[in-house]
């Protein structure tokens, strides 16, 4: 395969992870309201927290690579509900979606240091942020089910 071999197109990258952006959501939907921010097992952060971290780093990666400023995203107050965090989710999502076609093909190879803390191909950045969602989300499957709860199947991602 050479070097020039193109195996997604920046759309299907998008495509993709807005496919488990949408999963991730459909198990912050499942969560009973008055778990969201309080259930844990074995001193794992709540799912809530599991959330707001990942709403702090899928759309200010984007913003970041596109804007070269990488703003570190903040919940202004308490943690968020179950409801104000589905909220923050579709603003991020459209925002995600808004902000994607400014990125250049040249772009996704090149080296950042995303929050100053990251170095690495965009590219790179950019699965680093998709593995996280699956390992949160994966945790908020162990605590939904641990509540009694059936998640949504993982192979669904619309």
């Amino acid at each position: 395969m050479s070097a020039a071999t193109q195996i997604l197109s920046p759309a299907d990258l998008l495509a993709h992870w807005q496919g488990h952006r949408a999963l991730t959501r459909r198990i912050i939907e499942a969560f009973p309201d008055d778990q969201f921010n309080t259930f844990s097992i074995g001193g794992m952060r709540t799912f809530g927290e599991l959330a707001l971290e990942l709403l702090m780093m899928d759309e200010p990666m984007i913003a970041g690579v596109v804007t070269g400023e990488w703003k570190t995203f903040e919940w202004p107050g308490p943690r968020p509900t179950r409801i104000e965090m589905l909220a923050a989710w579709d603003e991020a999502t459209a925002s995600m979606n808004a902000l994607w076609p400014r990125i250049s093909d040249e772009r996704f190879q090149e080296t950042v240091v995303a929050f100053g803390q990251y170095e690495g191909k965009v590219i790179n950045s950019f699965l680093y942020v998709i593995d996280n969602q699956v390992h949160h989300r994966g945790q908020g499957y162990v605590y939904l089910r641990a509540l009694g709860v059936e998640p949504a199947p993982f192979y669904v991602r619309e």
